[in-house]
């Protein structure tokens, strides 16, 4: 993946073949032409938990058409940071009960949760700068 900066607080993120673009709302200085990289990430954690329970769903020949998930989240000023976020799943009509728990286990744990329940070594450095020494 790589991100360029595009103008003002727009970025566009390339990612295999695809383009997206994340800016900041107009009240945070930016043009609001775009989400925000936070509601890209929750967004990321909701897409996935639907991919996950999408195909619970047709594993087991159960209606797929109206399935829903929404996110919900919480941000924190300091550190800046997403303290929760609630993921809510609407299943279709036609899923019996006795399949729920299953599905709900299945769903929450999407590759995007688990890695925030067990949350990967994230390094940032500046690439191609030598650090000096003092």
């Amino acid at each position: 993946m790589t991100v360029r900066h595009l103008d003002g607080d727009r970025f566009t993120i390339g990612v295999r073949d695809h383009l997206l673009t994340v800016d900041q709302p107009v009240n945070d200085g930016g043009a609001d032409t775009a989400p925000t990289p936070t509601e890209l990430f929750v967004a990321g954690l909701a897409s996935c938990v639907a991919f996950y329970a999408r195909r619970y769903l047709s594993r087991h020949q159960l209606p797929t058409d109206g399935l829903t998930v929404t996110a919900q989240y919480t941000l924190e000023l300091r550190p800046a940071r997403v303290t929760d976020i609630r993921v809510d799943i609407q299943l279709p009509d036609g899923v019996p009960a006795e399949r729920r728990d299953a599905l709900l286990a299945v769903a929450s744990h999407c590759t995007v949760h688990n890695s925030l329940t067990h949350p990967p070594e994230v390094t940032v450095t500046l690439a191609g700068t030598a650090v000096a020494t003092a």
